[in-house]
């Protein structure tokens, strides 16, 4: 058998070398030979191939054989290159060790066992009950095996009481053992079940298997016909009551806003709570249960609390003035007796009136008290009622005002020496205190601006607070910036008064003096002159619409520039500005004086020929 299968080879090398060679109807008869030697019928699923050997088989290269496969059979190709699928995960081999063609149209070459076909290869490992299926379960006749589906949904359908409400990912609730029962774990969701909760059946809370996300979490969805408080309560019912007993309350009073602490953790609820339905409507003031017990007769208010305590009602008062007023007690305060302070609307203490004890809440102000001490101090009012500002509570006769750090100016320079009326000038009937002083320079040295305003009050942009005749200004600010030959000229060469701003920034200001072209170039000086050197000039003619040439370049300027000028020069560019005594013509010809004379020499004419049009 080995030398026949050498002699076909060879005539089917031969029969190939034939029909690359051949032309026209030599084609033909190339493929008849081939189907001569052909050592069978392909299967149906190739048939539209046989007639072409090329599209499978690629002469003198076995080896390209596996790329023709893969160029037909695409979706193989992709598993192979993505190494997914059953193709995917095999050893690299040529597609006919397992698929063998020419064995007739009904010949199975893809040979699959489904008994001992290891599904562990493809996408979708077989566990549980899935290896007890059989393959037509998942793999329909009419598709191809590779495009069984994967999502339990595309099978199990029919299976989903939930109807997709919870989505498609079964495997969160089922397992490949048995979809029965669930394995859903319901610690993973918002409601975690414990004690008594775990017990219960799943259709007690979930009446609606399709509906199972739109579950209340809510204890009173459950247990409203186990609310006794109506619901005036709220529907939280987990404050007072747990999973383990409902009957058992395990309210922890200290997070609302009364704790129970020493007597009050003794009392029956009742002996607060009158009302089972409406505990969040209790009072929490002591007086609501102890104006009965209230000697001072709501003299002082109803917090009774800053005075008795939780643990006996007639224990000695506990009064904190620091904490329990507006006014904490400090130094020379300490000793004061209570009733120097708390007096009655007439001025009398209230020991000596007989006045409801600390009824009428003094003044804080300083001055309520120590009116008297102003006045020997010599303010008569004038620094207003708050005195600790600048006096301490250890005695008041010590000051300890900071001007720096008290208010929003702080004294630098000879401002330290200053006297407080020079800036404060309020009279005695006035208030220093409450007086809104202006922090402008401007408003206390407008006698001393040489300048009459004419650069504004911001007056620190030159001057400062050591000396006000030392000027640190900074030229660069200003409209003119001082360059060069400026930068070293002394402020009076320009500015002849304090009136800054009336010196000009034109050149011609400072220096008609030094024009020697009597204002003939008109006054913009810079245009030739610079701030370096005033006699170098730098003025490029060409580049104005009159360009010098010939004999214009060796001509002096005031030949032409005769006529002053006020500001920019506006000199004619027309020949007969300057040749009209030279015009022999009497501008008969115009005044195109250039058609027929050149700037070499004007007694030269330009032939008629050579002469442009006339403009």
């Amino acid at each position: 058998m080995s030398w026949l299968c050498t002699l076909t080879r060879a005539i089917a090398a031969a029969v190939t070398c034939a029909a690359a060679l051949a032309a026209g109807s030599g084609a033909a008869h190339a493929q008849n030979l081939e189907s001569a030697i052909m050592p069978g019928k392909v299967t149906r699923a190739h048939v539209k191939q046989e007639s072409d050997c090329r599209q499978c088989h690629v002469p003198f290269d076995r080896g390209a054989q596996p790329r023709l496969c893969l160029d037909c059979h695409k979706p193989v190709a992709r598993d192979v290159q993505g190494k997914t699928g059953f193709h995917g995960r095999l050893e690299q081999r040529e597609c006919r060790s397992c698929h063998t063609e020419h064995k007739g149209r009904d010949a199975d070459i893809v040979k699959l066992n489904a008994k001992t076909f290891d599904h562990s290869k493809t996408d979708f490992a077989l566990k549980g009950k899935h290896r007890d299926a059989k393959c037509a379960t998942c793999h329909k006749t009419s598709t191809r095996h590779a495009e069984a589906p994967s999502a339990c949904v595309e099978c199990h359908r029919k299976d989903d009481k939930h109807r997709e409400t919870l989505g498609t990912k079964c495997e969160s609730c089922h397992t490949e053992s048995g979809w029965k029962p669930s394995t859903f774990d319901h610690a993973k969701t918002r409601f975690v079940l414990l004690q008594k909760h775990e017990k219960a059946k799943c259709s007690a809370c979930h009446t609606d298997l399709q509906h199972l996300a739109n579950t209340s979490r809510e204890c009173v969805s459950c247990h409203r016909k186990d609310d006794k408080h109506k619901g005036t309560e709220g529907n939280t019912c987990e404050n007072c009551h747990t999973e383990s007993n409902w009957k058992e309350s395990n309210f922890d009073h200290s997070k609302t806003r009364f704790t129970l602490t020493l007597r009050h953790a003794r009392v029956k609820c009742t002996a607060c709570h009158d009302d089972a339905q409406h505990f969040a409507n209790t009072p929490s003031r002591c007086v609501a249960c102890h104006r009965k017990d209230d000697v001072h007769k709501a003299g002082l208010g109803e917090s009774c609390d800053n005075c008795h305590t939780a643990a006996t009602w007639k224990e000695a008062a506990r009064f904190d003035h620091d904490r329990g007023t507006r006014f904490a007690l400090r130094d020379a305060h300490r000793k004061a007796k209570c009733e120097s302070c708390h007096v009655d609307a007439r001025g009398r203490d209230t020991k000596s009136s007989g006045a409801r004890p600390f009824a009428d809440k003094p003044a804080l102000a300083c001055a309520s008290c120590h009116e008297r001490d102003d006045r020997e101090k010599g303010h008569r009012g004038r620094f207003g009622d708050k005195c600790e500002t600048c006096h301490t509570e250890a005695a008041f006769k010590t000051v300890k005002f900071d001007h720096g750090r008290d208010t929003q100016w702080v004294l630098r320079g000879k401002h330290r020496d200053a006297k407080c009326d020079s800036c404060h000038k309020a009279d005695y009937k006035g208030s220093l205190y409450q007086e809104k002083l202006v922090t402008r320079c401007f408003a206390c040295h407008e006698r001393d601006d040489a300048h009459k305003g004419q650069l504004g009050s911001d007056c620190a942009n030159c001057h400062s607070e050591s000396t006000w005749r030392e000027s640190p200004f900074n030229h660069d600010k200003a409209r003119f910036q001082l360059r060069d030959k400026h930068a070293k000229v002394e402020c009076k060469s320009c500015h002849a008064t304090a009136m800054f701003k009336d010196a000009k920034a034109e050149c011609a200001s400072c220096h008609v003096k030094d024009d020697v072209h009597k204002t003939r170039l008109g006054t913009q000086c810079e245009q030739c002159h610079t701030e370096r050197d005033w006699k170098s000039g730098r003025f490029d003619h060409d580049r104005t619409k009159f360009k010098l040439t010939l004999s214009h370049a060796k001509t002096r300027c005031l030949m032409c520039h005769k006529e002053p000028m006020k500001d920019k020069v506006l000199q004619s560019v027309e020949c007969v500005s300057c040749h009209r005594r030279d015009d022999i013509h009497f501008e008969t010809n115009g005044t195109d004086c250039d058609r027929c004379h050149t700037a070499d020499n004007w007694r030269r004419v330009i032939p008629e020929s050579a002469r442009r049009k006339p403009r």
